[in-house]
């Protein structure tokens, strides 16, 4: 019997997009710094840090950062790893991640109601 061709199809692609335009905008979020956060702590094979061909992270002029991945990855893994990032710059008090789309995730600020706001009569 002849032996059946083997395709192989091509490695899935995941990419991932980190807005991050609103607490950059107000000066509090730093683009650079959590891209290099991104890249020291993303695991690739039980390994931190050695991302390879595997992992790109991508920062845009308007202020997004895109992680687009050939190995599976998890959108979950981005939201821990960022807001791990919040927590180490003592910003995860006043700022929360929000999935806005499939592959988005955006970062808000948290609505806080003063006292005069509460009762209105």
């Amino acid at each position: 019997m002849p032996k059946a061709p083997t395709s192989k199809t091509p490695a899935a692609k995941h990419k991932f997009i980190i807005d991050y335009s609103r607490p950059a905008n107000d000066g509090l979020f730093d683009g650079a710094a959590y891209e290099k956060f991104l890249h020291d702590r993303i695991k690739v094979d039980g390994k931190a840090g050695q991302l390879g061909d595997n992992v790109k992270i991508t920062r845009d002029n308007q202020n997004r950062a895109t992680v687009t991945s050939n190995i599976p990855f998890s959108k979950r893994y981005l939201k821990y790893l960022t807001k791990k990032f919040l927590k180490k710059n003592s910003l995860r008090d006043y700022l929360r991640v929000v999935a806005s789309g499939k592959d988005i995730y955006q970062l808000r600020f948290y609505n806080i109601e003063g006292p005069d706001e509460e009762e209105e009569e």
